[in-house]
C-alpha cells in the first residue's frame, strides 16, 4: 500500500508539473492570412484581409509650367495674363499628387463600388499691384501670401476632393463626373481648359443608370448647381464701371439653393467609338431687386442645356487613334458650355493704332441671365464645340491636334440693359447704336507626347485662343483705373483680342 500510495503520489506531482510547463509556453499562432489578387475587377486589385471585398490604390504625380499665362492650363484672357505688361507671368508652376482609393464588393444585387480621389497640390501666383507704386504677391483668388493654409486660395498649398462617391444598384450617389460631360468632357485630345464641352469639375449627384445591354445606358441624375453649374445672375441695378471694365456687367444676385439641376444621358459604347446625347434643366433662382427683401425680385427663370458628343476609335491612321467630338447649345445655362474650369469674365489688352486711345482692350462676360430692378429675367443663349484628333506614332509617341469655339448671345432686352450700363459706367463712343456685348471665344492647339516607359509621359502642348467681339468697328471706351494691374485710366479701342501659350507637363501614373 506505501508503495502503491507513493507511485500515485509522484503520478500526480510529475502532471502538475508538465502542466505548469504547458502554461509558461507561448500559444499557438493564428494562420497568417495572406493578401490575395482579386481577379474580378482587373488588374491591381487584392482581397482586403479578412473579407470579400476588393480594393485597389492608385493615383499621379503631375508637374505642369504654362508659358505666357498667369494660370497653368489657361490661356491668358484675363486678369494680370490679360494685361500683357510687367504683371504677366512669363510662366506659371503648379505640382500636384492625387491618391484614389477603390473598393468593389460582389453581392446579390450586383458589385458595391466606392471610389474616392483627393489630391494635394502647390501651385505659384501673381503680383498685383496697389496703386501706389508698389506691389503684394496674392493668389488669383486675391489672397495674401503666404497662403498655404489656405484650402480656396489657387496659389500656395491646397487639397481638396476630386471624387467621393458610392455605387449600388445602379444608383451613383456623391461627388463624381456629371453625366451630362462626353467622358473626355473638356479635353477632346489636350491638355488646356476649353469652352464648348459639359465640364470636367466633378460634382454631387444622386444618378439612376439603366444598363440595356450591348453597351447601351440611360442616366437620370439630379446634381449641385452651386459654383459647378452656375455662370453669372446679373444684376444691372448693381453695376459699375469697374466690372464693367473686366466683364463682369452687372452685380451677381443669386439666392439660396431651391431646386438642384435634373439631367438626362443616353450612350451607345462601342468597339467601334461611342455616341452620347446629353440634356440638363438649371433653375435660375435669382435673390432681390436691392438691399432687402421689400425690393421685390424677379421670378425663377428655367434654363436648359442639350449636347451631342461622339468618339470614333479604329482609325485606319493606327492603333489608338481617336477623334472626339462634341456640340453643346444652352439657353439659360451656360456653366455647360463654360465649364467651372474656364473663366466667364475676360479682358485681354493689346495694342491699337486709332488716334486718342491708350491701348485697345477686348471685353467680354458670361452670364445665365440679366435683369433689372423690377423686370423679368433675361436668359442668355450660347453654343460651342470642341473636338480633337489624336495619332500615335508608335507606343512611346503620339501628336494631338484640337480646336474649340464657344458663342455667347445676348438677346435684344438684355443687350438694351447692358449696352445702357457701357454707355452710362463707361462712355461707349459708338452709344446704343454700336453696342453689341455678344462675343466667340476660340481656342486651337497641338500637343506631342512622350512616353519612355508606361505610365510615364512628358509633353508639350501649344495653344493659340482668340476672343472675337462685335463691338462696332473704331469703338471705345473710358477705363477706371486699373490698379491691380497698372492700368491707367485712359481711352481704350475695343479690339478683338488673342493669346499663345505654352504647357510643359510631365505626369507619372500609378
Amino acid at each position: 500500500m506505501k508503495l502503491t500510495r507513493t507511485l500515485i503520489l509522484g503520478a500526480a506531482a510529475a502532471l502538475a508539473g508538465a502542466e505548469a510547463r504547458a502554461a509558461d509556453l507561448p500559444a499557438k499562432a493564428k494562420p497568417i492570412e495572406y493578401v490575395k489578387v482579386c481577379s474580378l475587377y482587373g488588374p491591381g486589385f487584392y482581397y482586403i484581409p479578412g473579407t470579400d471585398t476588393c480594393i485597389k490604390l492608385g493615383g499621379y504625380l503631375r508637374a505642369w509650367t504654362t508659358v505666357r499665362s498667369n494660370i497653368q492650363g489657361y490661356p491668358a484672357d484675363e486678369g494680370p495674363g490679360g494685361a500683357q505688361n510687367r504683371f504677366s507671368n512669363a510662366y506659371s508652376w503648379r505640382a500636384r499628387e492625387a491618391l484614389s482609393i477603390d473598393t468593389r464588393t460582389a453581392t446579390e444585387y450586383g458589385t458595391v463600388r466606392t471610389f474616392f480621389q483627393a489630391a494635394f497640390q502647390w501651385s505659384d501666383g501673381n503680383y498685383s499691384g496697389q496703386g501706389n507704386g508698389t506691389s503684394v504677391y496674392q493668389s488669383i483668388g486675391g489672397v495674401s501670401a503666404p497662403n498655404n493654409a489656405n484650402p480656396g486660395a489657387v496659389a500656395g498649398g491646397a487639397m481638396w476632393f476630386q471624387d467621393a462617391f458610392i455605387q449600388f444598384a445602379g444608383f451613383t450617389i456623391g461627388k463624381t463626373l456629371s453625366q451630362f460631360s462626353a467622358p473626355w468632357a473638356d479635353y477632346p485630345a489636350n491638355w488646356y481648359e476649353l469652352v464648348g464641352s459639359g465640364g470636367f469639375e466633378k460634382v454631387n449627384q444622386f444618378t439612376y443608370t439603366a444598363d440595356f445591354g450591348q453597351g447601351i445606358t440611360a442616366s437620370f441624375s439630379a446634381q449641385d448647381q452651386v459654383q459647378n453649374y452656375t455662370t453669372s445672375i446679373w444684376n444691372m441695378g448693381a453695376a459699375t464701371a469697374a466690372g464693367l471694365a473686366f466683364g463682369s456687367y452687372g452685380g451677381n444676385d443669386f439666392a439660396g439653393t431651391i431646386a438642384p439641376d435634373f439631367v438626362a444621358m443616353l450612350r451607345v459604347d462601342q468597339p467601334w467609338g461611342l455616341f452620347q446625347a446629353s440634356f440638363a434643366a438649371h433653375d435660375n433662382h435669382a435673390a432681390y431687386y436691392g438691399a432687402s427683401e421689400i425690393t421685390g425680385h424677379p421670378d425663377d427663370k428655367w434654363g436648359w442645356a442639350g449636347q451631342l458628343a461622339l468618339s470614333i476609335k479604329n482609325l485606319p491612321t493606327g492603333p489608338g487613334d481617336t477623334i472626339n467630338i462634341q456640340g453643346v447649345y444652352t439657353d439659360g445655362a451656360s456653366r455647360y458650355n463654360f465649364s467651372s474650369l474656364n473663366g466667364t469674365n475676360f479682358a485681354m489688352y493689346g495694342g491699337t493704332n486709332l488716334a486718342g486711345a491708350y491701348q485697345s482692350v477686348g471685353i467680354a462676360g458670361v452670364s445665365d441671365s440679366v435683369f433689372v430692378p423690377g423686370g423679368g429675367q433675361e436668359l442668355t443663349k450660347t453654343f460651342g464645340f470642341n473636338g480633337g484628333f489624336t495619332h500615335n506614332w508608335d507606343r512611346h509617341w503620339a501628336t494631338s491636334l484640337y480646336g474649340a469655339l464657344a458663342a455667347v448671345r445676348y438677346n435684344s432686352t438684355a443687350k438694351g440693359y447692358i449696352c445702357g450700363a457701357f454707355v452710362t459706367g463707361l462712355a461707349l463712343s459708338s452709344g446704343l447704336a454700336g453696342c453689341n456685348p455678344d462675343f466667340n471665344y476660340a481656342s486651337i492647339g497641338t500637343y506631342t507626347s512622350w512616353t519612355p516607359v508606361k505610365n510615364l509621359t512628358f509633353l508639350a502642348d501649344v495653344n493659340y485662343m482668340m476672343l472675337d467681339q462685335k463691338w462696332a468697328s473704331g469703338s471705345t471706351v473710358t477705363l477706371p483705373l486699373q490698379s491691380g494691374i497698372a492700368k491707367p485710366g485712359a481711352v481704350y479701342e475695343l479690339k478683338n483680342q488673342n493669346s499663345l501659350t505654352m504647357l510643359l507637363h510631365a505626369q507619372r501614373n500609378w
